[in-house]
C-alpha cells in the first residue's frame, strides 16, 4: 500500500530585534514579535518551532501567546549556524574574497557544525508531510536558515543562501506539495509591522 502525503506550509520568521548582547529582545523586538503573532492568529498552525538562543525563544513565546492552543517547541535545527561553506571557485570572482572573509569571521562552532545541521533541517522541514491533511508549521529562527531554505526551494546554488537577509519578524512561507517543486509564497513580508519597525538592524541604504 502506497503511503499518502500532503502539502506542508512552512512559515519562517527571523526573531525580533535583540539587545546589543543578544540576551533579550528590545522593546521594538517585543512589539515585532507580538504583531507577527497577531497576524498569524488566524493561520491554521499546528506547531511553533524555535531555535535555542534567547532572541528566538522569546520571539516564539510572544507569538505563541497570541495563538490558541498551538504548542511552542525548541529545535536545535532552528538555531543560528552557517549552513554551507562555499569553495572559492563556486563564488563570483569579483566578490569571492569578501564573501569568504565574512564567513571566516563567524565563530568556529557556527561554521564547523553548520552544514550538517543545515542538511538535517532540509530533511526535517523542506518536504511534504505524511497523511492526507496539509500541515502548517512556523519556524522562528535566524537569517541564515531562512536564506538556506529559500535558496533550496528555488533550487539555487548552495552558496546563494548568502545575500538573502530577512528583516526582523518578517514572514516567509514556502509550500512543499507532493509531486511538484517547492513554491515560495511569501518572502520577507513585513506588512504586519509599522514602517519604523520594518528594517531594524539594516543599514540605511538597504531600507526600502
Amino acid at each position: 500500500m502506497t503511503a499518502t502525503t500532503a502539502a506542508r506550509y512552512l512559515y519562517l520568521a527571523r526573531h525580533g530585534e535583540a539587545s546589543p548582547d543578544e540576551s533579550e529582545l528590545t522593546d521594538t523586538g517585543r512589539m515585532q514579535a507580538a504583531l507577527l503573532g497577531e497576524r498569524l492568529a488566524g493561520a491554521p498552525l499546528s506547531v511553533v518551532h524555535h531555535g535555542p538562543l534567547p532572541r528566538a525563544a522569546r520571539t516564539a513565546a510572544l507569538i505563541g501567546e497570541r495563538l490558541d492552543g498551538v504548542p511552542v517547541r525548541e529545535s536545535d535545527l532552528a538555531g543560528d549556524y552557517v549552513p554551507y561553506l562555499p569553495r572559492r571557485e563556486e563564488l563570483p570572482a569579483d566578490t569571492a574574497d569578501a564573501m569568504l572573509e565574512r564567513l571566516a569571521a563567524f565563530p568556529a562552532e557556527e561554521r564547523e557544525g553548520g552544514p550538517e545541521r543545515a542538511r538535517a533541517a532540509l530533511a526535517r522541514f523542506a518536504c511534504p508531510v505524511a497523511g492526507d491533511e496539509p500541515r502548517h508549521e512556523l519556524v522562528v529562527t535566524h537569517t541564515f536558515l531562512v536564506g538556506w531554505l529559500v535558496r533550496a526551494a528555488l533550487d539555487a546554488p548552495k552558496w546563494r543562501w548568502m545575500g538573502l537577509g530577512p528583516a526582523h519578524a518578517a514572514l516567509t512561507v514556502i509550500r512543499y506539495a507532493p509531486d511538484r517543486p517547492a513554491s515560495v509564497l511569501l518572502y520577507n513580508d513585513t506588512g504586519h509591522l509599522p514602517a519604523r519597525a520594518r528594517w531594524t538592524g539594516f543599514p540605511a541604504e538597504l531600507r526600502i
